[in-house]
């Protein structure tokens, strides 16, 4: 759900297409409601089956990771906000390196999901890896969108959302390795931080 949401909210950005972008904002309840349908089950779970070891990883796993994926809706949400906020005006610059971030960030989100459904802490530390790359064209865009400010202020507006946009971009990068470290914790029972984010 949160993948389809990102995807339709960067579609609607570059085609402008206002309805698709209302469409994202009222569909974000319902990624929003499974999160609370999973913390009821996964609370549920704690107080019948007093899991142990292992399975109480999983459960607490599973708590973290449903939020981290609601936040993820909740960027998804935003961007189509900001779509709704540019109205009918097209983007500043031609979108490039947004749709390629928008491409890395979810598959960093796919493979870290694929590692928890198989358990495997190798393929969720190698996600972790790619978040360099998200975040290195984020740089690109806001030094791209930082010299358009500066050499015409009339600019500003527009270089805003286009900086919106990918912020919220990096940060569901950052989150799919929030996802990726879980599943470590979950195969391993070590809490680890593979990748600092410098934002």
């Amino acid at each position: 759900m949160v993948e389809k949401a990102v995807a339709k909210a960067i579609t609607a950005l570059k085609e402008r297409d206002l309805e698709m972008s209302h469409l994202v904002v009222a569909e974000d309840d319902l990624i929003d409601r499974k999160r609370y349908q999973l913390e009821e089950q996964c609370v549920e779970l704690i107080a019948t089956q007093q899991p142990l070891a292992r399975d109480l990883r999983v459960i607490i796993s599973v708590l973290h990771i449903s939020v981290e994926l609601e936040r993820m809706g909740d960027y998804a949400e935003g961007i189509a906000k900001i779509s709704i906020m540019m109205g009918n005006e097209p983007p500043l610059k031609p979108l490039i390196d947004i749709p390629r971030m928008t491409e890395k960030a979810t598959d960093m989100l796919r493979r870290s999901l694929d590692a928890l459904v198989k358990r495997d802490a190798v393929a969720a530390e190698k996600v972790c890896y790619d978040d360099d790359e998200v975040d290195d064209l984020y740089d690109q865009v806001y030094r791209e969108l930082l010299f358009f400010m500066l050499q015409d202020p009339r600019t500003v507006q527009r270089a805003t959302y286009l900086l919106w946009v990918a912020h919220d971009l990096e940060r569901l990068a950052d989150r799919a390795t929030n996802i990726a470290e879980r599943v470590i914790f979950l195969v391993t029972g070590k809490m680890v931080e593979i990748n600092v984010s410098k934002y």
